[in-house]
């Protein structure tokens, strides 16, 4: 589905609630930004996490090893595809420099969760709110760990060495990382409590802004205009943020002129369906899939819209050309799968099984496909199946004693030695190892 809302924790005290949003585009476009520059760091693009958070302060970060985080209010306040992809270059030098690296290696086993946690945490004490901090990082399961993002000054000058050696390596300019330095100049202004996070966490300078002025200076790179594509993902990723995100009202207004641009027609499309009004949302996505027919995140929208409305029939076709045209993609399958497994056909179970079974061999911690997929299987009667996929959301959940349960169950349905079988003896033999580091 388009723009999903995963919400990591309920709310603790006066903490506010934070969630992760997933979208196949949004995340295309950013892996589309990271990976020539993972490359150029010598880091496989793979390895490397990327989880976009729904917070609309500024704020980015690594860490638990090779996790990238960004805020979904870097990604709207931001200007240009440069400022965050200049972004993107200065933590990737947090990774490859190893900053933070025992802390990072205390965390590298941590759910992504954990990890939010634990930074809402740390960012509420640097803020002065040390009461709600410390709740947090203990909901986080890491008492006692205290503003465990904040950079030194030779880290932050040195992850700002690596970034632009990272974009001239990829024949980028920096300006957009200076572009994004700022934005940030007025934080030191403010009192800590309505800084931004990034602010708190990276230390601005005025060496580091002259060192980077001075890069500028001397880069061959430094006059390269942004990538005509890229500029085009970075529109349509901050109108569709703000489609789903901003109050409909708010996106109408923002989105009046030129009418007829795809951005605009993207925009205005996603705010009519939120309010929810399909007269008008209808024949604006139906209008980007003629102009744009080998685009699958039209057709996505327009599946989201009507299954949404209770027309799961009618939508399958759509996100089957989203699929077509972007079958590597997990979501997309994922969200192709959801809706034939909710149309309660049977006739659509296995091709369901079968787009789970792709997703899942992309992102094996994605509790929601781990979940479709034991549905799934229940349905078909395959009940050891089930309850193997049972085990595996258990275990992405910490629920051990529960994943136990699934995964015995399964293991007594299948053959010895077996795929299921060694499968379901795997998570029966990492809990109880578990356990016993516990010991």
């Amino acid at each position: 589905m388009a723009l999903a809302v995963i919400t990591v924790l309920p709310g603790i005290a006066e903490a506010k609630k934070i969630s992760f949003l997933r979208d196949a585009e949004i995340e295309n476009t950013i892996r589309a930004y990271s990976t020539p520059l993972f490359l150029a760091a010598g880091l496989e693009p793979s390895a490397i996490n990327i989880y976009i958070v729904n917070d609309n302060t500024l704020n980015a970060f690594v860490a638990g090893g090779q996790k990238l985080f960004l805020n979904s209010g870097l990604l709207m306040q931001s200007k240009s595809p440069g400022q965050i992809i200049g972004v993107i270059a200065h933590e990737t030098g947090h990774i490859a420099g190893g900053h933070l690296s025992q802390i990072r290696d205390a965390m590298r086993n941590s759910s992504a969760r954990s990890i939010l946690m634990m930074v809402l945490g740390s960012i509420a004490i640097i803020g002065g709110q040390s009461d709600v901090g410390t709740a947090v990082i203990a909901g986080g399961q890491q008492t006692g760990v205290r503003s465990f993002l904040q950079y030194s000054r030779t880290q932050e000058g040195a992850a700002d060495a690596a970034g632009v050696r990272f974009l001239d390596s990829t024949e980028q300019s920096a300006e957009g990382l200076l572009g994004f330095f700022n934005l940030l100049g007025d934080q030191e202004l403010l009192s800590a409590t309505r800084q931004d996070p990034y602010y708190r966490s990276h230390p601005l300078t005025r060496q580091r802004i002259e060192a980077l002025k001075a890069h500028i200076a001397r880069s061959e790179y430094s006059d390269k205009p942004a990538n005509p594509e890229f500029v085009v993902m970075y529109e349509r990723m901050v109108a569709k943020l703000k489609a789903f995100l901003d109050p409909p009202a708010r996106t109408l207004r923002a989105y009046k002129k030129n009418p007829d641009s795809m951005v605009s027609r993207y925009a205005r499309a996603i705010a009519y369906y939120r309010r929810p009004d399909l007269d008008k949302a209808i024949p604006l996505v139906d209008s980007l899939i003629a102009d744009y027919p080998a685009d699958p995140y039209f057709n996505e929208l327009k599946g989201q819209m009507l299954f949404e409305n209770g027309r799961a029939p009618e939508a399958i076709p759509f996100y089957e050309k989203a699929v077509l045209l972007k079958p590597d993609s997990a979501l997309l399958r994922r969200g192709l799968a959801q809706v034939q497994i909710e149309l309660g056909d049977n006739a659509y179970l296995q091709p369901a099984i079968d787009n789970l079974a792709v997703a899942i061999a992309q992102d094996r911690t994605d509790i929601f496909s781990w979940n479709q997929l034991a549905i799934a299987y229940g349905r078909q009667g395959e009940i050891g199946k089930s309850a193997l996929a049972l085990a595996e959301v258990s275990m992405l959940r910490n629920k051990h004693e529960e994943a136990k349960f699934h995964a015995g169950k399964a293991e007594r349905m299948f053959p010895e030695g077996s795929p299921e079988w060694l499968q379901a003896q795997d998570i029966i033999s990492a809990i109880d190892s578990a356990k016993a580091d516990k010991k």
